[in-house]
């Protein structure tokens, strides 16, 4: 097959996408999944791979809730099935659906287990089979139908409570997954026959997790406080020390004290376990904390050292440094932004925000008038704490990786 490529669906494509399906789908399946496309496609939630002006694959989901999203459609060309059509196709629709709402849906799919090509698809795609479905009746000979579900975050199965269990082997199959902490992680061959295997996962305890991180923002935004105190008490006591330098730091105490507040907050939310409030509580302390506290402390360190030693090389030669520094951590996994998919305004305030040290340490060194400085990096951390608090949704993908690990 020649060179193909995907995009998302037009209503223009709504007679080759049923000749395709045509073509693909049993004849009892096809008349429903004929149904969805168009509602789908009005959605934009069907993508399609293309080659020299031909459909040769789709895949299309129902999105019933901003919270949850089903596959209901994936069909590929005879002609081009085992070339990557259906994965690259399944991969861009689960990495497209999460900006179709403010929370990373739930991405799922059912399939029979005499489905074995979709079931290899869904497996290798980062999905697990969770639990047997009652759809229709699964009497006599019948295959079983399985739940599968996208997992959205890396967990890891116990290396020692693993089995295989013969894909015919419907009661034992069912008694199998139904443990909520055991799921189908891969389909393998046992005796020349398909066979899934059963893996159990290790089940965190989110409240201990979530205790953790709170007592570690404290610890941080506390730390962070006794720093930035005893740079505001040098920055008092020197007469040489810009006005416009100390504002900062005052403004950088208070958002840090309100960090610290928050942290506290999340603390008794997580104590009366009365809402699921704590990662929104903990996403405004994290926000303020690093944007309101730890930058204008750090940038503000160059000017603190000019003021204490007087000498402009030195102070020059550590701003520049801590600009790079700065520079490296935005761009590092460990950063906030680094969380968020990145448009070119962001970018242009990540850019002030990494040259605000060697900029404001030159102003001081040549004794010229900071307060546009300040301003503009008071404006410049302002808007990237609005940014991330009122503008952002869900998180974006980090790095693409398998979303279950064996345990060592």
């Amino acid at each position: 097959m020649a060179a193909w490529s995907t995009r998302a669906a037009c209503p223009a494509d709504l007679p080759r996408l049923r000749s395709l399906l045509t073509d693909s789908f049993e004849a009892a399946a096809m008349p429903s999944a004929a149904a969805l496309l168009a509602d789908a496609i009005d959605r934009d939630l069907v993508q399609v791979a293309e080659s020299e002006g031909e459909l040769v694959g789709c895949i299309a989901a129902e999105m019933p809730s901003a919270g949850h999203a089903r596959l209901s459609v994936i069909a590929v060309r005879a002609d081009a099935r085992r070339q990557g059509v259906a994965s690259r196709l399944l991969a861009e629709l689960v990495k497209e659906l999460p900006r179709r709402s403010s929370e990373a849906p739930l991405i799922s799919a059912v399939a029979r287990t005499e489905e074995l090509a979709v079931t290899r698809l869904l497996l290798a795609c980062g999905f697990i089979g969770t639990r047997v479905m009652r759809v229709g009746s699964t009497g006599g000979s019948g295959a079983l139908h399985i739940h599968y579900q996208h997992k959205a975050r890396v967990e890891y199965v116990d290396p020692d409570a693993r089995h295989l269990v013969p894909a015919h082997a419907r009661e034992q199959l069912t008694e199998s997954l139904t443990p909520s902490d055991q799921a189908v992680t891969a389909l393998v061959t046992l005796g020349g026959k398909p066979a899934f295997e059963i893996a159990r996962f290790v089940q965190d305890d989110p409240a201990t997790l979530q205790s953790g991180e709170a007592a570690a923002g404290i610890a941080f935004s506390g730390s962070i406080l006794a720093a930035i105190t005893f740079l505001l008490g040098f920055a008092f006591s020197s007469s040489r020390f810009p006005n416009d330098v100390r504002l900062l730091l005052i403004g950088a105490t208070f958002s840090t004290v309100l960090s610290l507040i928050i942290y506290a907050s999340a603390s008794g939310e997580l104590a009366r376990i009365r809402s699921n409030a704590f990662g929104k509580i903990m996403k405004w302390g994290n926000v303020l904390s690093e944007y309101g506290g730890v930058f204008p402390f750090l940038i503000s360190l160059p000017v603190t050292y000019a003021q204490a030693s007087g000498d402009p090389w030195s102070t020059m030669i550590l701003a520049v440094v801590l600009s790079a520094a700065i520079g490296w951590y935005e761009h590092s996994e460990f950063s906030i932004a680094h969380r968020f998919r990145r448009s070119r305004p962001e970018l242009a305030l990540m850019v002030l925000t990494a040259a605000s040290p060697a900029v404001g340490a030159a102003l001081v060194v040549a004794d010229a008038t900071s307060w546009p400085w300040t301003t503009a990096l008071t404006a410049t951390l302002a808007a990237r704490t609005w940014l991330y608090l009122f503008r952002r949704g869900a998180e974006a993908d980090v790095e693409e990786r398998r979303q279950w690990q064996i345990r060592e």
